[in-house]
């Protein structure tokens, strides 16, 4: 018998279409069930039976079909259990396990978690869970100074991973250093990654994982004790490009910082036409081999239950040195295995990050790169494109993944005094989108001008 999941994404796909049609169905596998609106009966495999002993019927209701989904699931063999006091709906496969919402974020017990480094005895960390506002939910891990005064606003930064990362490993370092420093900070794992939910798993799209960051910020400002006017936000690799993008829209995030900046939609714009039509013609392939499968082909870079001594024969250049902190002790997780789907390039050609950076002034943008990180040129260039009040930090002896976990390289004094620049502010006017929008440190001098402020 294939599984429930795929029939049940067969009977919500019939459900779509059936507001202008008189039957719903599901057709996977072994079994076929024909419901029809109105009617208190349903077909399975060509046999009428009762829905159930009430009457129930299928119905449209402001143009959305509502099908019984308890009748349909325990055709399929699946058990659905109701508690009436926490209102929540339980379904469970034929073999007692639990099914969820694929949007629902996983969560993790504590010999799941797999931090790569020690929590501070200075810092507490908790998961906590949100959701986006594509409704999917992602996997946190809150930190804060053990010593907070929560009667008091605090401020607040954002973290999110390198490409095909998660949260326990570069940006739960970055999260501990700076939670010592005074920060409350927060980690997440992307959507479609992680232990946050999505589907399919390993997905990428750039304007979701721009708006994971807005989703940051929704959260954190939902918290008594946080500043709203006082959030910043920190990418690591891609996440360097992905909060650039959320920044330029989002007037909330008052302060960035990029660390090793990759900007991978930029790949897509370097192509002149014989490589775009080349790399367009194998996603219209892949895409079609997807159809055919009924789900996106994923080819892990890393393996999940494996972890490597040495870089094994084959690896060169920049794999070389991704393969020496996600294949290896030092930045293995089993959450972790690299990569998206094949067809994920349907976002990053489409669909770049960094096309607005210019408009995230007048807050301020911290750009940091490693003298020997093979990543420089996309820090560089980013630096070039933004406007004031801006930032390049290049720091001496360190490649590109030194600046994902290693705290005698990554610039955490600088990170501090930027931030603390930045969101400890000082009111005045504004541009409309918020009242402070950054220290007068960090002010734009045209900025200053148009309110006749003087520093």
């Amino acid at each position: 018998m294939k599984s429930i999941k795929k029939r049940i994404i067969a009977i919500a796909s019939a459900a779509a279409i059936s507001a202008s049609c008189a039957s719903a169905y599901a057709a996977n596998g072994d079994k076929t069930i024909t419901l029809t609106i109105g009617d208190p009966n349903m077909t399975v495999d060509g046999v009428e039976k009762s829905i159930d002993n009430e009457g129930t019927v299928p119905i449209i209701e402001n143009d959305r079909t509502m099908l019984p989904l308890r009748a349909v699931l325990e055709e399929l063999g699946a058990t659905v259990e109701w508690d009436g006091e926490t209102r929540t709906v339980t379904i469970k496969k034929e073999n007692g396990e639990q099914m969820s919402d694929p949007n629902l974020a996983k969560r993790v017990t504590p010999e799941e978690e797999g931090h790569i480094f020690e929590l501070s005895d200075e810092v507490t960390r908790e998961h906590v869970y949100y959701k986006n506002r594509y409704g999917i939910e992602l996997a946190g891990d809150l930190y804060a100074p053990k010593n907070i005064n929560k009667e008091e606003k605090q401020m607040a930064v954002v973290i999110g991973p390198p490409f095909g990362g998660v949260k326990e490993q570069g940006p739960g370092v970055y999260a501990n250093e700076l939670a010592k420093r005074g920060f409350v900070a927060l980690t997440f794992d992307p959507s479609f990654n992680g232990a946050s939910g999505g589907e399919y798993r390993h997905v990428a799209s750039t304007d979701i994982f721009a708006e994971d960051f807005s989703a940051g910020v929704d959260f954190l400002g939902s918290l008594d004790y946080v500043d709203r006017e006082r959030i910043g936000a920190v990418g690591i690799c891609a996440s360097g490009g992905f909060v650039l993008g959320a920044a330029a829209v989002d007037a909330r995030i008052k302060a960035v910082v990029t660390s090793a900046m990759y900007d991978i939609p930029g790949f897509g714009n370097s192509m002149d036409n014989e490589s775009w039509q080349a790399s367009i013609a194998s996603l219209a392939e892949q895409r079609w081999a997807d159809v055919d499968n009924g789900y996106p082909a994923y080819t892990p870079m890393y393996e999940a239950d494996k972890v490597y001594d040495e870089v094994p024969e084959g690896w060169t250049g920049n794999n070389y040195e991704f393969f020496q902190f996600y294949g290896m002790k030092r930045g293995h997780h089993a959450r972790s295995t690299g990569g998206a789907t094949g067809t994920s390039n349907f976002s990053f050609n489409n669909f770049p990050v960094t096309y607005h950076i210019d408009k995230i002034s007048p807050r301020p943008i911290l750009f940091i790169t490693g003298d020997i990180a093979h990543s420089r040129a996309f820090s560089e260039a980013a630096y070039a494109a933004a406007n004031e009040p801006k930032e390049l930090y290049v720091v001496d002896g360190a490649m590109h993944i030194d600046l994902y976990d290693d705290t005698a390289k990554i610039p955490f004094d600088k990170i501090e005094s930027f931030l603390k620049d930045a969101l400890v502010t000082d009111s005045f006017p504004g541009n409309g989108l918020s009242g402070k929008l950054c220290s007068k440190k960090y002010m734009d001098r045209s900025m200053l001008l148009r309110y006749n402020i003087h520093i």
